[in-house]
């Protein structure tokens, strides 16, 4: 797993992507990449493109991965979602991550930025009929 989250922490991030969740068709999904050297940002992109891009109805997936070895962190949002809160939104969200990174607040970081993201999901994709889970809540490995 993870050196830097517990695996307490670890599911505690899975309810708070379930939370998230709720009341949004959005999806987050959560990598944590301890083999990736070089290009993060390009290696970010495949594993989005693999998890996420095009795999939901509304295009609204995110995606956080996060190497925490070479203190590299991406948010990825599809294209509904990043049309909708466009650069300016995953910049300020990416700040206040590497923030609490740099403080050694990984969990906290993380779970609050999975919150805000879901409180911003709901805003521009509201549960109008069934909530269907389009995508996994688990934390992914590489």
């Amino acid at each position: 797993m993870s050196h830097y989250l517990t695996d307490q922490q670890i599911a505690s991030l899975v309810e708070a992507i379930q939370s998230a969740e709720d009341h949004s068709t959005g999806e987050i999904r959560v990598h944590i990449d301890s083999t990736t050297e070089n290009n993060n940002a390009e290696t970010a992109y495949e594993v989005f493109n693999e998890l996420c891009k095009d795999k939901t109805a509304e295009k609204n997936a995110v995606l956080f991965h996060i190497n925490f070895e070479k203190k590299y962190l991406t948010i990825i949002g599809d294209t509904g979602i990043h049309a909708k809160v466009h650069q300016s939104y995953w910049d300020h969200l990416h700040d206040f991550i590497t923030s609490e990174f740099a403080k050694g607040n990984y969990h906290k970081a993380l779970k609050s930025a999975i919150l805000e993201t879901g409180l911003e999901l709901k805003k521009h994709f509201p549960v109008t009929g069934e909530n269907h889970n389009e995508l996994p809540n688990e934390i992914t490995f590489s």
